[in-house]
């Protein structure tokens, strides 16, 4: 029997280990979590928690699984990077996004990408670099998405209103939320259209808490520590600025508007001022072909997959590894400045977290 250990750093991650956790299980071996710097609140009570240090040392797990960009490099086993989002596409994307993705800092054994060109992309620093190994698995994330028929179109009943899912990132650049919240207000009022709204975990508590004083029967709030996935079904558009979650919704063949997003494309409805969101929805739920092309073309970009089985695939490219990759490798390099740094911030983490409780 396997053991596996799940490194929790950010909210998100909950969602998107769990359906590994799944697939782990129905094969008759065991996962555990590991939370540091976040709350531990979205564990269930079937999931193990190893709660110190000492406790992942004596666990002793063959593989940790990491949506992030850093893991305790000491903890037992491999350590597999299976992302926070999907590889971000050229189309509208920056350089310095792309370029953070791909950034190789000494942590992984084996990255499990999504889409055939961020593989290509791996596997060319893989053979530059000679210490960790890459494999096509797709993003288990996506799993309870894609193993479920979607119609595209939502069905809404005589009388429903459009339901819209509001999400907004954190970072004062690019996010939409300050200058958003007094259409959504409006519009949500105007008895027209149905929010669901969730911001960031790191957003402005401020701001947070004026989109939380929205809550009525036309506004739904939703905790940043909830699992959005399931949620998604149930609007007809998302609107967005510049989070990855628009991609995660484009794979129910919906629609996405913006307001002043980075990430601009045929795929998006982008618009630049506060009285031009209405018109742009209403145009969003005729679903243009045009846009719906171009945004089905942009998920096959970013995921390869739509068979509901990369976790599997997560899972076998794991034993693959161990059985076959493993003593081909280079040792990573010793990073002594960035092992003291990864020591410093778990300690950091960890304290704040007991903090926060």
């Amino acid at each position: 029997m396997r053991r596996y250990l799940f490194f929790v750093n950010q909210p998100y991650s909950y969602s998107i280990l769990r359906p590994l956790q799944d697939e782990i299980r129905r094969r008759g071996d065991e996962a555990a979590w590991f939370v540091a710097g976040c709350s531990t609140a979205p564990l269930r009570p079937d999931e193990r928690r190893l709660k110190t240090v000492r406790e992942v040392m004596g666990y002793s797990a063959d593989a940790t699984f990491v949506p992030g960009d850093w893991v305790p490099y000491f903890f037992p086993g491999i350590k597999v990077e299976v992302f926070h989002g999907m590889a971000r596409n050229k189309r509208g994307h920056s350089s310095e996004d792309e370029s953070d993705h791909y950034r190789i800092r000494g942590w992984f054994d084996l990255y499990c990408t999504h889409a055939a060109g961020d593989t290509d992309k791996f596997q060319a620093l893989a053979e530059q670099h000679q210490h960790f190994a890459v494999a096509h698995t797709g993003w288990p994330k996506l799993d309870p998405l894609l193993s479920q028929p979607h119609e595209g179109r939502r069905h809404r009943a005589k009388g429903d209103l459009p339901v819209i899912f509001y999400a907004s990132t954190f970072s004062r650049s690019v996010t939409s939320a300050p200058a958003l919240v007094d259409k959504i207000s409006e519009l949500a009022a105007s008895g027209r259209w149905k929010f669901i709204v969730t911001l960031h975990p790191k957003m402005d508590p401020s701001v947070v808490q004026r989109y939380r004083s929205l809550a009525c029967n036309n506004l739904r709030f939703i905790e940043s520590d909830e699992d959005l996935l399931p949620i998604l079904p149930e609007a007809d558009v998302m609107l967005c600025d510049t989070s990855s979650i628009m991609f995660e919704f484009m794979f129910l063949d919906r629609p996405v508007v913006t307001f002043r997003t980075r990430m601009p494309g045929p795929y998006l409805i982008d618009v630049d001022k506060a009285e031009e969101l209405e018109p742009a929805l209403e145009k969003a739920l005729e679903c243009p072909e045009s846009l719906m092309t171009s945004a089905r073309s942009l998920c096959d970009d970013l995921h390869s997959y739509r068979d509901g089985c990369s976790s599997a695939r997560v899972l076998n490219s794991v034993d693959d590894f161990l059985a076959n990759k493993k003593a081909g490798l280079r040792s990573k390099p010793l990073n002594l400045l960035r092992k003291l740094k990864v020591r410093r911030r778990l300690r950091r983490e960890l304290k704040l977290f007991d903090e926060r409780r």
